[in-house]
């Protein structure tokens, strides 16, 4: 039983505007802005301008406090003060003090009396927190929720330091341990947890230095055994001591677990093994960790997390390095060496933009006065190296994305590298808080889990889970220092303080020379040059790229553009325990990817803490614990082809990349004749868009060789989250199995099984599937194989010099793949007892319609795409091509151009895109692309009458598509109404808001009812992911930055929903959440069994194990869809959005109606002759009012009982406001609006046909 979350009023109240929930949110989020400025200012040590910032903090709060009181808002709605500043903004402002005094960072050290007020200040700050305004209280009990066991840790530490000093005179009378252990007891904190914090692993001098635990423990007992009734203290600290000598030893137990697993190395030249030297690098520069010296006891998990903790740190030595070795060998002269060209030009930057920085930054005389203004605490939170290399890093990595060939959108720069500081000074603070992270949770918890289990009492066990799971939550358990996101604000403007920088620095030597002479001329121009260009009619601040850095980024590998912190892991990813908190080792990841929603985030919060995601997590786990290999042989084909420069299946020649606008003949008569003069700019426009998008396949390619080559030694898996719908992908963004052909054709599993004679079939069945003879039966399909045993051949042997059978594929790389396994089993003493890693697939046909004919029963549809039993798959695909080719030959007889010009050209493949997207909503101009990519890349289509014969195609095509799949639209068009209805709702609670004037509107005034439609469409997967949409509409604000005025959405501001979104959005986003749980249930059937990996509704898995798998994946369907899912998501809408009612600009007969204070209910009555579905006629007049044009033909039943409805409707009810009126014209008063519940006019579920869906166990084809 699924457990469907619905947030409270209380929760959702909060982002409609106009309510006291949303004047607070405003309050709070302006306090939102200072909280990132206060802790950087903590960590500079900034102290004067932390305590102006958090005063002003507490100052808007207490505002926000009176505006609840004075609405009357409950304590649920609130934000309490501890929600604004937390105990780890009190642990950090304490350890400021401390370190200001006993490890001061300016040039002059502070006096006795001046150390002595900073150690009373820190006190002062402390004693503070006992205020009236940090407590909570629920029902009779009230809690200080300013204090925690990071506080109490802080200021154990700072006594500590002081004794270590001899400093006790800095201390005042009372200021002792024994009042802190009294305190503690006080507030519920035992000292267990205190000693345990891990602010006693942190040895920096902005941590206080190296303090341990045992020192403080010993100066607590000292002071302890001078007071009276100490016995009791004493026995505490007996059983702390106890403790934590069990914890270290389950730790070495733990750690002893890790290193025992097997080390990957790469033999060396010089014999034995060694690590690469990227690793070396690493180890070298990350020296907080301690780290055995012989190599081969660096454990893969050691080396995964040297790869998480700082991607620039050695990026920047491998810098040095290279430039050292070029310096060396007395290349510098001749500018280096080819391959290292741009490495050397961006290590002279580097250099420059160093010295800028440093000059740039202010001195202590003059404070925030500098030229970064407000933005010094963020400019100053990493050194200026890592700041010049992490914007350097940056820039380069988004040239030629975003549209711009030349370059990058200015404020898409801005926001990157803004965004890339913030998360390297958190793993900064990261690095200096869990270097020797100690045991976190307490042991007793543990047991109490296991007391009703097998290992009830066995506490070896309990520690060892203890530290399991402690692996997968070190981040979020260790993270004593508490640091807030930024704003989209600061990041703007600390980035383009930033790139400002880089392009007022970075110069490049061009050299070009004189065709007649000969004579070379060598100029210095800008590296980067900051332009506004035009884009789809809209001025954009641009970054453009000098030419010779774009042609060398082709060239040479950028390593450093690849953060490893989104690379492959060496080890098992950490499983997933939380919405936050699984994947990599260190760095952290959400199980969700959100564009900036906070709507979507806290669904996914709550579900995670209910723990009704554990078997999302489950699933995500069994898909990251796939281990993964570089296929070694196709690496080496693919190395050869990149290195020739040739044009080779998907990757283009470097030479296409050279030439311009002089390779297109000019007409002779462009002057004269208008028509040759626009052909001959569409053919110049299409070789400058060729050009570009051959740079950036070429970059994509050399991303991607350059992470496998990295990789060739390794076994490796890809943590897998989720994006909003459920379907799930694999993090790292480069190299992995879900890429393209490419991709694919580069990786095989790592453990290899035997094939056996049904695997061997399986292989032979593949090869005919990426030939694209795939719509053959399994016994054609295998004598394919056969039949072309000598092509297989040849290609495994000779894949270049040979025949090329193999280009011949749909996708080539993954056939050259499977070529060379099939050579290898064939010719191996047993072919069935070979040894198979290669993935083979199994595709679901056409998914999105296989669920909408099992959601429907519908007979037809289940035949069409393989739900029924049949002799030979069926293949809506060339279906479809069929009825469009007998169109376009009737049009052809009759003389129409564009039917001449297609006739023989479209093919399954020019309509299969179109076919696939249908059912998921594309439109027109959609499917016109589609076909128009289809139709260029046939190349027999004349580039200037590509887009009228698209769009000819286009309409044809879809009209094909509506003849055949009429079955699926009765489900879409209810899904669409739903979603419709449900975001034009407005809570019942907010239904006196909606009825005020809106006093934003500018001329006539006008009704809050558009403002208050703010509910989204929001469902539950039969597996408990909450699917929020997340379409609204954005607001924008505009930020002025030292490069440009950007103009920013601010997610934390509240929004009203898109509607026509919403409802446009929603069935495939229903059908994508259900072939995403599809997917996820085969995997934790799987789990344990055989490998599973996948691509959304394409299963992979070894050769002999592909029957086990579709007996698997089939049962997951029948299990899935004999659930009642739309019966039950109606049920879910009505229980979710209960009280929601709709605006209508006429009552229909039969529905019950309120104004807008929900008090006078009325009727309106139907005629006694015949009553039709009011809610029918309410759905057709919003329709009406949002300009829907429906793409499928309604059947005909449907049509005559709209039409039924409109003339019996004519002149019938109440007439009311009409809702162009509530938006455009002059206001209504409030008695004049109308409301039906949303409960009343939600459509009903279509009904179900017979089809049974355990036949589908039958069907040889389903997946195939």
């Amino acid at each position: 039983m699924i457990r469907i979350l619905i947030l409270s009023h209380s929760t959702t109240d909060a982002i409609y505007p106009g309510s006291s929930a949303y004047a607070l949110a405003g309050v709070i989020a302006n306090s939102n802005d200072q909280i990132p400025i206060l802790t950087a200012c903590l960590a500079n040590g900034d102290l004067t301008r932390a305590e102006e910032v958090a005063q002003k903090i507490m100052s808007v709060w207490l505002k926000s406090h009176q505006v609840r009181l004075e609405n009357n808002v409950s304590e649920e709605t609130s934000k309490s003060l501890s929600d604004v500043l937390p105990p780890k903004i009190h642990a950090d402002f304490v350890r400021a003090y401390f370190a200001a005094a006993l490890f001061p960072n300016t040039k002059s050290s502070p006096t006795d009396s001046q150390k002595s007020m900073l150690v009373q200040k820190a006190w002062s700050y402390f004693e503070g927190l006992f205020s009236h305004v940090w407590e909570v209280t629920e029902g009779r009990r009230t809690t200080n929720t300013a204090l925690d066991a990071g506080v109490f840790a802080m200021l154990f530490k700072g006594f500590a330091a002081i004794q270590q000093r001899s400093w006790q005179s800095l201390l005042a009378e009372g200021q002792s341990s024994v009042h802190l252990l009294a305190m503690m007891e006080e507030n519920g904190i035992k000292l267990l947890d205190v000693i345990r914090d891990p602010v006693f692993d942190a040895e920096g001098d902005a941590y206080l230095g190296v303090v341990g635990r045992e020192a403080v423990l010993t100066m607590v007992e000292e002071e302890v055994s001078s007071q009276d009734g100490s016995e009791f203290w004493s026995r505490v600290l007996s059983e702390t001591k106890s403790q934590l000598k069990r914890d270290e030893e389950g730790k070495e137990a733990f750690l002893k677990e890790i290193a025992e697993l097997n080390p990957t190395k790469k033999a060396s030249k010089r014999g034995g093994s060694e690590t690469n030297v990227a690793l070396e690098t690493l180890r070298a520069n990350l020296n907080i960790l301690d780290l055995p010296s012989s190599d081969a006891s660096v454990t893969p998990a050691t080396r995964q997390r040297l790869l998480e903790e700082s991607s620039y740190d050695a990026a920047r030595q491998l810098y040095i390095h290279e430039r050292e070795e070029l310096t060396k060998v007395g290349l510098e002269k001749e500018g280096g060496l080819k391959s290292t060209w741009l490495n050397a030009r961006m290590f002279e930057w580097l250099k420059e933009m160093e010295t800028r920085l440093a000059a740039d930054a202010p001195n202590d005389d003059i404070g925030f006065k500098g030229k970064w203004g407000e933005m010094t605490p963020f400019m100053t939170v990493l050194s200026p190296d890592k700041m010049a290399l992490v914007t350097i890093v940056e820039v380069l990595r988004m040239c030629g994305g975003g549209g711009i060939s030349d370059g990058m959108k200015a404020t898409r720069a801005i926001l990157y590298v803004g965004k890339a500081i913030e998360h390297e000074y958190h793993t900064e603070l990261l690095k200096k808080e869990l270097t020797k992270k100690g045991f976190q949770e307490a042991l007793e918890r543990q047991e109490e889990l296991n007391s009703n289990t097998r290992f009830a009492g066995n506490k070896q066990r309990s520690i060892d889970q203890l530290w399991r799971k402690e692996m997968a939550q070190r981040e979020s358990v260790g993270d004593t220092t508490w640091t807030p996101a930024w704003t989209q604000q600061i990041r703007a403007k600390v980035g383009s303080l930033l790139v400002a920088a880089l392009v007022d620095v970075a110069k490049v030597e061009r050299v070009s020379k004189n065709p007649v002479t000969g004579e070379s001329y060598t100029e210095l121009q800008p590296a980067f040059t900051h332009a506004y260009q035009y884009v789809r009619a809209t001025k954009l601040g641009i970054i453009k790229v000098n030419p010779a850095i774009a042609e060398r980024m082709d060239q040479d590998p950028l390593r450093i553009s690849l953060s490893p912190r989104l690379l492959p892991m060496l080890v098992k990813p950490k499983p997933w325990t939380a919405w936050n908190d699984g994947a990599y080792l260190l760095h952290s990841s959400h199980v969700m990817r959100t564009k900036d929603s906070e709507e979507q985030i806290q669904y996914l919060k709550q579900s995670s803490n209910a723990q009704n995601l554990d078997d999302v997590f489950a699933g995500l786990d069994v898909l990251g614990g796939v281990a993964w290999q570089i296929n070694k042989p196709i690496f080496e084909v693919v190395s050869k082809v990149w290195n020739s420069g040739d044009a080779f299946a998907d990757i283009p020649a470097q030479g296409s990349l050279e030439g311009g606008v002089s390779e297109v003949e000019v007409p002779a008569d462009i002057e004269s004749n208008p028509r040759s003069k626009g052909s001959y700019r569409i053919r110049v426009r299409q070789l400058l868009m060729d050009k570009r998008s051959a740079h950036s396949t070429r970059c994509d390619v050399n991303y991607k060789l350059e992470i496998a080559r990295a990789y060739l030694e390794e076994t490796f898996h890809f943590p897998h989250n989720l994006d909003f719908r459920g379907r799930a992908y694999p993090i790292p963004p480069n190299l992995s199995h879900i890429g393209n052909d490419l991709c694919r054709g580069i990786l095989k599993f790592a453990e290899a099984k035997p094939l056996g004679e049904r695997g061997l079939r399986w292989l032979k069945i593949h090869l005919a599937n990426l030939a694209g003879f795939d719509k053959a039966s399994f016994d054609e399909r295998e004598a394919f194989a056969m039949e072309h045993l000598d092509d297989v051949f040849d290609s495994a042997d000779k894949p270049l010099e040979g025949k090329r059978w193999w280009l011949k594929a749909d996708d080539p790389w993954q056939a050259l793949a499977t070529c060379m396994e099939l050579t290898n089993a064939l010719r191996s003493p047993s072919p069935t007892e070979f040894l198979s890693s290669l993935p083979i697939h199994q595709d679901g046909t056409c998914n999105g319609l296989q669920h909408y004919a099992a959601l429907g029963g519908d007979l037809l549809g289940a035949s069409q795409v393989n739900l029924e039993v049949g002799d030979r798959p069926a293949d809506v695909y060339s279906g479809v091509a069929t009825m469009t080719n007998a169109i376009i030959d009737r049009d052809a007889a009759e003389g129409h151009e564009f039917a001449k010009m297609l006739q023989g050209k479209v093919t399954r493949k020019v309509v299969k895109q179109t076919v696939m997207t249908t059912v998921y909503g594309v439109t027109f101009i959609g499917a016109k692309r589609q076909i128009e990519k289809q139709l260029k890349e046939r190349g027999d289509i004349p580039a200037d009458q590509l887009y009228q014969a698209s769009s000819y195609l286009g309409r044809i095509v879809l009209d094909s598509i509506g003849d055949v799949f009429k079955g699926a639209t009765g489900i879409q068009t209810w899904l669409n109404r739903c979603a419709r209805l449900i975001s034009k709702s407005i809570p019942e609670n907010r239904l006196k808001a909606a009825g005020q004037p809106d006093k934003k509107s500018r001329g006539t005034a006008r009704l809050r009812i558009p403002k208050e439609q703010m509910t989204s469409v929001i469902w539950t997967t039969p597996l408990g992911l909450p699917v929020v949409q997340p379409y609204r509409k954005p607001k924008k604000r505009q930020v002025s930055t030292a490069l440009q005025t950007c103009f920013i959405t601010d997610p934390s501001v509240p929004a009203e929903v898109d509607p026509r979104a919403q409802a446009t959005a929603f069935p495939p986003n229903f059908i994508h959440s259900l072939d995403a749980t599809h997917m996820m249930m085969t995997a934790l059937a799987c789990k344990d069994k055989i490998a599973f990996a996948s691509v959304h509704d394409s299963y992979w898995t070894h050769a002999c194990s592909v029957d086990e798998m579709s007996v698997i994946l089939r049962d997951a369907f029948i299990e899935l869809h004999q659930q009642d899912i739309l019966g039950n998501l109606r049920k879910e809408f009505l229980q979710r959005y209960a009280g929601n009612v709709v605006p209508v600009s006429k009552v229909p007969a039969g529905l019950k109606y309120s104004h807008v204070e929900g008090d006078d209910v009325k009727e309106v009555k139907p005629k006694k002759s015949k009553a039709p579905n009011p809610g029918d006629e309410v759905i057709k007049s919003i329709e009406t009012e949002d300009g829907v044009k429906t793409t499928w033909a309604l059947p005909e039943a449907e049509k005559d009982a709209d039409s039924e409805i409109e003339a019996e409707a004519e002149g019938e009810g109440e007439s009311s406001v009409n809702m162009d009126e509530l938006r455009l014209k002059t206001p209504r008063t409030a008695a004049k609006s109308r409301f039906v519940e949303l409960a009343d006019i939600l459509p009903p579920v279509p009904p179900k046909g017979d089809f049974d869906l355990n036949r589908i166990r039958d069907s040889l084809y389903f997946f195939s």
